[in-house]
């Protein structure tokens, strides 16, 4: 139960976070100059991406949005059996990150289902993100590490039906 806990509340962090720096962003940066920090490393930059990252397929928008409620769905269904921390953490990340740009895609413009994600960081010459692709990057890094490490995400079935042994 402690690692189902662990994961809701990443999951749940990251996703307030990411909903209250987009809402900021849309004030302070969309219509606005690009404004560079830390001596231009950083450039905050509004872009309304339809697409997914890099703006790749940006008419798949409907597409990207019934894939993210899927994504979520599993996560949920699979979260009362989690018994690794790492699998916790790295699932509540792709769960905010997924429900950030979830969230957009229904109640941004152009409407349900349809919204384009807003994202406004840039460092460097990269493609601008926001905090919901850092989640979903961060968390696709958790799984496949644990993943290489052989770390089962749930408790392996040992010795017949309602035995299970927990990770080490």
């Amino acid at each position: 139960m402690r690692r189902t806990h662990l994961l809701w509340t990443i999951a749940a962090a990251g996703l307030a976070v990411d909903q209250i720096t987009k809402a900021i962003a849309a004030v302070a940066v969309e219509g606005h100059e690009p404004r560079d920090v830390l001596g231009g490393a950083v450039t905050f930059v509004a872009f309304r991406n339809s697409g997914a990252a890099g703006s790749f397929a940006p008419r798949a928008t409907l597409a990207f949005t019934l894939v993210a409620i899927v994504v979520l769905f599993l996560i949920a269904r699979v979260s009362r059996s989690i018994r690794s921390t790492g699998w916790a953490i790295g699932l509540g990340l792709i769960f905010a990150g997924a429900g950030g740009n979830l969230t957009d895609r229904i109640f941004r413009t152009p409407g349900f289902g349809r919204g384009a994600v807003l994202d406004f960081i840039q460092i460097g010459d990269s493609g601008i993100f926001n905090l919901a692709d850092q989640c979903v990057t961060a968390g696709a890094a958790v799984v496949l590490i644990q993943t290489f490490r052989g770390v089962p995400m749930r408790a392996a079935v040992t010795g017949g039906i309602g035995s299970r042994a927990l990770e080490r």
